[in-house]
Protein backbone atom coordinates (compact mmCIF):
# COMPACT_ATOMS: atom_id res chain seq x y z
CA UNK A 1 0.00 0.00 0.00
CA UNK A 2 3.19 2.16 1.01
CA UNK A 3 4.62 1.62 -2.32
CA UNK A 4 1.02 2.55 -4.52
CA UNK A 5 0.74 5.20 -2.07
CA UNK A 6 4.23 6.56 -3.51
CA UNK A 7 3.86 5.72 -6.96
CA UNK A 8 0.45 7.94 -6.76
CA UNK A 9 2.29 10.66 -5.18
CA UNK A 10 4.97 10.49 -7.69
CA UNK A 11 2.83 10.91 -10.48
CA UNK A 12 0.54 13.52 -8.87
CA UNK A 13 4.13 15.72 -8.68
CA UNK A 14 5.14 14.68 -12.28
CA UNK A 15 1.61 16.17 -13.25
CA UNK A 16 1.66 19.27 -11.65
CA UNK A 17 5.47 19.92 -13.01
CA UNK A 18 4.42 19.47 -16.38
CA UNK A 19 1.29 21.88 -16.03
CA UNK A 20 3.93 24.26 -14.80
CA UNK A 21 5.45 23.75 -17.93
CA UNK A 22 3.03 23.57 -19.87
CA UNK A 23 1.40 27.06 -18.90
CA UNK A 24 5.24 28.35 -19.40
CA UNK A 25 5.08 27.48 -22.66
CA UNK A 26 1.97 28.87 -23.59
CA UNK A 27 3.15 32.51 -21.70
CA UNK A 28 5.88 31.98 -24.22
CA UNK A 29 3.84 31.23 -27.17
CA UNK A 30 1.71 34.45 -26.35
CA UNK A 31 5.39 36.83 -25.31
CA UNK A 32 5.12 38.75 -28.66
CA UNK A 33 1.46 39.62 -28.06
CA UNK A 34 2.37 40.63 -24.74
CA UNK A 35 5.60 42.59 -25.48
CA UNK A 36 3.37 44.93 -27.99
CA UNK A 37 0.62 45.24 -25.23
CA UNK A 38 3.49 46.34 -22.73
CA UNK A 39 4.62 48.49 -25.79
CA UNK A 40 1.62 50.26 -26.80
CA UNK A 41 1.06 51.22 -22.86
CA UNK A 42 3.59 54.26 -23.88
CA UNK A 43 1.06 55.45 -26.49
CA UNK A 44 -1.19 56.66 -23.66
CA UNK A 45 1.16 58.98 -22.47
CA UNK A 46 2.29 60.07 -25.88
CA UNK A 47 5.41 57.46 -26.03
CA UNK A 48 6.41 56.39 -29.19
CA UNK A 49 3.78 55.71 -32.17
CA UNK A 50 1.43 52.47 -33.04
CA UNK A 51 -1.01 50.97 -32.07
CA UNK A 52 -3.13 51.52 -28.67
CA UNK A 53 -3.65 48.76 -26.41
CA UNK A 54 -7.02 47.99 -27.00
CA UNK A 55 -6.45 47.88 -30.64
CA UNK A 56 -3.30 45.38 -30.08
CA UNK A 57 -5.76 42.89 -27.83
CA UNK A 58 -8.77 43.31 -30.44
CA UNK A 59 -5.76 42.56 -33.50
CA UNK A 60 -4.64 39.30 -31.85
CA UNK A 61 -7.31 37.70 -30.47
CA UNK A 62 -8.50 38.27 -33.61
CA UNK A 63 -5.74 36.78 -35.66
CA UNK A 64 -5.95 33.80 -33.22
CA UNK A 65 -8.99 32.82 -33.88
CA UNK A 66 -9.68 33.36 -37.85
CA UNK A 67 -5.65 31.90 -38.46
CA UNK A 68 -7.54 28.69 -37.46
CA UNK A 69 -8.46 27.63 -41.21
CA UNK A 70 -5.27 28.37 -42.03
CA UNK A 71 -4.05 26.33 -39.58
CA UNK A 72 -6.38 23.20 -40.68
CA UNK A 73 -5.26 23.73 -44.13
CA UNK A 74 -1.28 23.70 -43.69
CA UNK A 75 -1.55 20.55 -41.43
CA UNK A 76 -3.98 18.86 -43.97
CA UNK A 77 -1.11 19.91 -47.01
CA UNK A 78 1.59 17.77 -48.30
CA UNK A 79 5.25 18.14 -46.49
CA UNK A 80 6.11 19.72 -49.86
CA UNK A 81 3.18 22.57 -49.51
CA UNK A 82 4.14 22.72 -45.63
CA UNK A 83 7.62 23.82 -46.68
CA UNK A 84 6.59 26.40 -49.87
CA UNK A 85 4.63 28.09 -47.21
CA UNK A 86 8.04 29.79 -46.21
CA UNK A 87 8.69 30.61 -49.80
CA UNK A 88 7.09 32.94 -52.28
CA UNK A 89 6.48 32.45 -55.75
CA UNK A 90 4.28 29.34 -54.55
CA UNK A 91 0.84 28.58 -53.97
CA UNK A 92 1.29 28.88 -50.42
CA UNK A 93 2.94 32.15 -50.66
CA UNK A 94 -0.56 33.12 -52.54
CA UNK A 95 -2.68 32.12 -49.62
CA UNK A 96 0.07 33.93 -46.92
CA UNK A 97 0.38 36.93 -49.04
CA UNK A 98 -3.98 37.24 -47.76
CA UNK A 99 -3.25 36.59 -43.93
CA UNK A 100 -2.17 39.77 -41.53
CA UNK A 101 1.25 40.03 -39.56
CA UNK A 102 -0.79 39.17 -36.48
CA UNK A 103 -2.35 35.70 -38.21
CA UNK A 104 1.30 34.66 -39.95
CA UNK A 105 2.23 35.41 -35.75
CA UNK A 106 -0.14 32.95 -34.65
CA UNK A 107 0.13 30.31 -37.36
CA UNK A 108 4.19 30.01 -37.70
CA UNK A 109 4.97 31.21 -33.79
CA UNK A 110 2.01 30.63 -31.35
CA UNK A 111 0.05 27.61 -32.81
CA UNK A 112 3.22 25.41 -32.54
CA UNK A 113 3.86 26.77 -29.36
CA UNK A 114 0.23 25.63 -27.78
CA UNK A 115 0.74 22.32 -29.27
CA UNK A 116 3.99 21.49 -27.58
CA UNK A 117 2.34 23.14 -24.60
CA UNK A 118 -0.45 20.10 -25.10
CA UNK A 119 1.99 17.35 -25.56
CA UNK A 120 4.08 18.55 -22.79
CA UNK A 121 1.18 17.44 -20.19
CA UNK A 122 1.40 13.88 -21.67
CA UNK A 123 4.88 13.01 -21.68
CA UNK A 124 7.24 12.45 -19.12
CA UNK A 125 10.28 14.92 -18.36
CA UNK A 126 13.40 13.16 -17.53
CA UNK A 127 15.80 15.95 -18.52
CA UNK A 128 14.15 19.19 -17.42
CA UNK A 129 16.99 21.51 -18.34
CA UNK A 130 17.16 19.73 -22.35
CA UNK A 131 13.74 19.87 -23.00
CA UNK A 132 12.54 23.53 -21.60
CA UNK A 133 16.25 24.61 -23.26
CA UNK A 134 15.04 22.88 -26.52
CA UNK A 135 11.49 24.66 -26.23
CA UNK A 136 13.09 28.38 -26.01
CA UNK A 137 15.44 27.74 -28.73
CA UNK A 138 12.63 26.13 -30.67
CA UNK A 139 10.70 29.12 -30.09
CA UNK A 140 13.53 31.83 -31.28
CA UNK A 141 13.41 29.92 -34.17
CA UNK A 142 10.05 30.36 -34.99
CA UNK A 143 10.02 33.95 -34.36
CA UNK A 144 12.77 33.92 -36.70
CA UNK A 145 10.61 32.60 -39.50
CA UNK A 146 7.67 34.70 -38.53
CA UNK A 147 9.84 37.65 -38.80
CA UNK A 148 11.25 36.62 -42.27
CA UNK A 149 7.98 35.70 -43.63
CA UNK A 150 7.74 39.01 -45.59
CA UNK A 151 10.98 38.97 -46.72
CA UNK A 152 11.75 37.74 -50.50
CA UNK A 153 12.81 34.37 -50.95
CA UNK A 154 14.69 32.29 -53.69
CA UNK A 155 14.08 32.50 -57.29
CA UNK A 156 15.73 30.07 -59.22
CA UNK A 157 19.15 30.50 -57.96
CA UNK A 158 19.20 33.56 -56.65
CA UNK A 159 19.24 33.95 -52.75
CA UNK A 160 16.81 36.26 -51.77
CA UNK A 161 17.01 38.60 -48.59
CA UNK A 162 14.51 36.11 -46.65
CA UNK A 163 16.63 32.36 -47.89
CA UNK A 164 19.44 32.33 -45.05
CA UNK A 165 17.01 33.49 -42.01
CA UNK A 166 14.38 30.97 -43.31
CA UNK A 167 17.39 28.52 -44.08
CA UNK A 168 18.40 28.87 -39.83
CA UNK A 169 15.58 29.19 -38.82
CA UNK A 170 14.31 25.92 -40.56
CA UNK A 171 17.95 24.07 -39.06
CA UNK A 172 17.52 26.05 -35.50
CA UNK A 173 14.31 24.18 -35.32
CA UNK A 174 15.17 20.88 -36.38
CA UNK A 175 18.43 20.89 -33.86
CA UNK A 176 16.36 22.75 -30.88
CA UNK A 177 13.25 19.54 -31.67
CA UNK A 178 16.19 17.21 -31.40
CA UNK A 179 17.30 18.47 -28.13
CA UNK A 180 14.10 18.82 -26.20
CA UNK A 181 13.70 14.87 -27.60
CA UNK A 182 16.18 14.34 -25.75
CA UNK A 183 14.67 15.76 -22.44
CA UNK A 184 12.09 13.76 -22.70
CA UNK A 185 14.09 10.16 -23.82
CA UNK A 186 17.36 10.27 -21.49
CA UNK A 187 17.78 11.44 -18.34
CA UNK A 188 19.16 14.34 -17.16
CA UNK A 189 19.76 17.55 -15.04
CA UNK A 190 16.68 19.19 -13.71
CA UNK A 191 16.06 23.36 -14.06
CA UNK A 192 19.03 24.88 -12.19
CA UNK A 193 18.34 28.10 -10.44
CA UNK A 194 18.21 31.50 -12.98
CA UNK A 195 18.50 34.94 -12.03
CA UNK A 196 16.19 37.13 -13.64
CA UNK A 197 18.26 40.05 -12.88
CA UNK A 198 20.88 39.73 -15.78
CA UNK A 199 18.28 39.77 -18.89
CA UNK A 200 15.88 41.91 -17.30
CA UNK A 201 18.41 44.85 -17.07
CA UNK A 202 20.17 44.18 -20.22
CA UNK A 203 16.52 44.23 -22.20
CA UNK A 204 15.23 47.39 -20.17
CA UNK A 205 18.73 48.97 -21.77
CA UNK A 206 17.82 47.92 -25.44
CA UNK A 207 13.96 49.17 -25.06
CA UNK A 208 16.01 52.20 -23.39
CA UNK A 209 18.15 52.90 -26.64
CA UNK A 210 15.31 52.28 -28.95
CA UNK A 211 13.08 54.79 -26.79
CA UNK A 212 15.96 57.66 -26.02
CA UNK A 213 17.90 57.51 -29.36
CA UNK A 214 16.14 60.11 -31.56
CA UNK A 215 15.11 62.80 -28.60
CA UNK A 216 18.90 62.26 -26.49
CA UNK A 217 21.31 61.18 -29.35
CA UNK A 218 23.60 58.71 -29.42
CA UNK A 219 26.46 59.64 -26.57
CA UNK A 220 23.76 60.19 -24.00
CA UNK A 221 21.91 57.02 -25.03
CA UNK A 222 24.53 54.92 -25.66
CA UNK A 223 26.63 55.80 -22.09
CA UNK A 224 23.26 55.56 -20.58
CA UNK A 225 22.41 51.95 -21.73
CA UNK A 226 25.74 50.55 -20.62
CA UNK A 227 25.17 51.54 -17.30
CA UNK A 228 21.68 50.36 -17.02
CA UNK A 229 22.95 46.93 -18.38
CA UNK A 230 25.77 46.87 -15.64
CA UNK A 231 23.39 47.06 -12.91
CA UNK A 232 22.16 43.41 -14.30
CA UNK A 233 25.48 41.80 -12.66
CA UNK A 234 26.42 41.58 -8.93
CA UNK A 235 30.16 42.07 -9.80
CA UNK A 236 29.62 45.68 -10.96
CA UNK A 237 31.75 48.30 -9.89
CA UNK A 238 30.48 51.83 -10.76
CA UNK A 239 33.66 53.05 -11.64
CA UNK A 240 34.81 50.56 -14.18
CA UNK A 241 31.34 50.42 -15.30
CA UNK A 242 31.79 54.72 -16.27
CA UNK A 243 35.28 54.13 -17.28
CA UNK A 244 34.27 50.69 -19.67
CA UNK A 245 31.06 53.01 -20.57
CA UNK A 246 33.02 55.84 -21.69
CA UNK A 247 35.14 54.35 -23.77
CA UNK A 248 32.36 52.47 -25.10
CA UNK A 249 30.40 55.59 -25.85
CA UNK A 250 33.40 57.44 -27.50
CA UNK A 251 33.90 53.71 -29.91
CA UNK A 252 29.92 54.27 -31.05
CA UNK A 253 30.67 58.13 -31.62
CA UNK A 254 32.78 57.23 -34.02
CA UNK A 255 32.54 53.49 -35.21
CA UNK A 256 28.16 55.13 -36.29
CA UNK A 257 28.64 57.94 -38.12
CA UNK A 258 31.95 58.31 -39.27
CA UNK A 259 33.18 54.62 -39.77
CA UNK A 260 29.62 53.27 -41.35
CA UNK A 261 28.28 56.49 -42.56
CA UNK A 262 24.83 55.97 -40.42
CA UNK A 263 23.31 59.31 -39.71
CA UNK A 264 22.65 59.57 -36.07
CA UNK A 265 22.01 62.01 -34.22
CA UNK A 266 25.23 62.82 -31.78
CA UNK A 267 23.85 64.85 -29.02
CA UNK A 268 20.08 65.72 -27.30
CA UNK A 269 17.67 67.51 -29.40
CA UNK A 270 17.31 70.30 -26.92
CA UNK A 271 21.08 70.87 -26.84
CA UNK A 272 21.43 71.22 -30.83
CA UNK A 273 17.96 73.33 -31.08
Amino acid sequence: MADTMGHTASATDNMTRNTSVALGIVLLGLAPQIFELVWSLGTLVGLGAGRGPLQVVTAHLTALVTSVPSLIAVLAAVPGMILSYFSPGSAAAAAKSTLSSDELLALIYSYPLFAVAILTLFVRIRAPQDYIGGVVLMAVALFALWASSDLQGMHGFSFGAGTAPRMFGVLLVALSANIALTGLLHEGAGLSHYSWRGPLFVSAAIIFFALAIRPLGLVVTAFSSFLIAAIGSHETTWLEAVIVGACLTLGCAILFPYILGLPMPMFPRFLIQ
